[in-house]
């Protein structure tokens, strides 16, 4: 749907649910990473972009300390609604869908962006971003919400702020951490805050520092095509935060604060040794989970150099081999990953890899503008002839951030 589609029936949802007028309209987009997979939480580098697919949020005050909700996200027939007291919010007092939702307004009560005591809010979801496909519709409504209730509660020039966009930032990732139960990393809240149309973001995780890297696909030629595995994705599962278990384990085991932070490589390894053969662990597992982390982000800052130069070729041979470290070393791909990856470098994609945590979820290619419908006939060919569900496509185009957009 477009935009317009979307706000006009965000409004009408929260019309016919609440009998008014919402006090305003707020979007956060989706997201797709370029590369650098599974580093934000070692402290690596990353290259997402903003989605001009959003989740939007109608949102008004209340008087009282109740806080309503409904939704209509993809695959729902009919709106979801509930309520609870605006004062439980943490971790224990909500769950499901609703904590992704709500836990943001908590995280920023601690932190004290918003005031402590409980405010009651109505609000109205609507989202374009496809559930569990990798494309992380769950910071999306994390910070469409966090960005409603700053402005609701700061004022309509809060969100101008880079100071209040850092900390809605850290409290989507606290949200999704302590009260839904997600360990991420930060890499989806920080692009859903943060970008710019025609750009990456380049995302340093160790530094704290962020730079805009220019994506200029139409003028040369060029696409992403998201393809949706349609295989069932979920961070909230363990797979995730097993892998994480030992990138975070190594580095403890070392004194560092992430990963990357130990040094280079051969550091790293040897760190992971130690930790390894104090801990009982598989060595081989260790060594080749640390081994991706360490490559990948090696591979993320050579792939930005030669995008800033307008080396695509190059960028593409960088994307195919993060999705082999991914499958070989981290092992967080499954056969629909592979099929579309293995099927888009047969066809003479530029570049292709998995997207997001893994487990499921999407790939993306990069193509010339006119191979997107041939690439996406030969990629659905192969999933029948695999007996897999039909792959969803999706045109990816580099867009804004969170924002207030009616």
């Amino acid at each position: 749907m477009s935009a317009d589609t979307a706000i006009a029936q965000v409004k009408e949802l929260f019309a016919a649910q609440y009998g008014a007028d919402p006090t305003g309209v707020w979007a956060a987009p989706g997201r797709v990473n370029l590369i650098g997979e599974h580093v934000d939480y070692a402290g690596g580098v990353c290259l997402p972009f903003a989605l001009n697919q959003c989740t939007y949020v109608a949102a008004s005050p209340r008087e009282d300390e109740r806080i309503r909700i409904c939704s209509v996200l993809p695959g729902d027939s009919e709106p979801v609604a509930t309520e609870c007291a605006a004062g439980s919010l943490g971790p224990g007092d909500i769950e499901g869908w609703v904590g992704y939702a709500l836990g943001p307004i908590w995280a920023l009560r601690e932190a004290g962006t918003l005031p402590s005591d409980p405010r009651g809010y109505d609000l109205a979801i609507v989202s374009e971003v496809p559930l569990g496909s990798g494309l992380s519709s769950s910071a999306a409504i994390e910070c469409a919400v966090g960005s409603a209730v700053v402005e609701l509660e700061l004022g309509s020039e809060s969100l101008a702020d880079p100071s209040v966009r850092s900390e809605l930032i850290a409290a989507a990732i606290r949200a999704e951490n302590d009260v839904v139960g997600a360990s991420t990393g930060g890499l989806d809240q920080s692009i859903a805050m943060s970008g710019q149309s025609g750009h990456a973001l380049k995302i340093d995780f160790l530094h704290g520092e962020t730079m805009q890297v220019p994506f200029d696909l139409d003028g040369h030629g060029l696409a992403i095509l998201i393809i949706d595995s349609k295989a069932p994705h979920s961070l909230a599962d363990g797979q995730y935060a097993s892998r994480r278990g030992v990138i975070d384990a190594v580095a403890a085991s070392a004194e560092a604060p992430t990963l990357r932070a130990i040094g280079d490589a051969d550091a790293i390894e040897a760190a992971a040794r130690a930790w390894a053969e104090k801990e009982g662990y598989d060595l081989d597992v260790a060594l080749r989970r640390v081994r991706h982390v360490s490559s990948e982000i090696d591979r993320t800052l050579h792939a930005i150099e030669l995008l800033r130069n307008d080396d695509f070729e190059g960028f593409g041979a960088d994307m195919y081999a993060s999705h082999a470290s991914l499958r070989d070393d981290y092992e967080v791909t499954v056969p629909q990953l592979d099929l579309i990856v293995d099927t888009a470098r047969e066809f003479g994609a530029i570049g292709a890899r998995m997207t997001g945590g893994g487990f499921g979820g999407s790939a993306i290619a990069l193509v010339r503008r006119e191979d997107v419908e041939p690439l996406s006939q030969r990629i659905a060919q192969a999933f029948e002839d695999a007996h897999f569900d039909p792959p969803a496509f999706l045109a990816a185009t580099p867009s804004e951030g969170a924002r207030r957009v009616a």
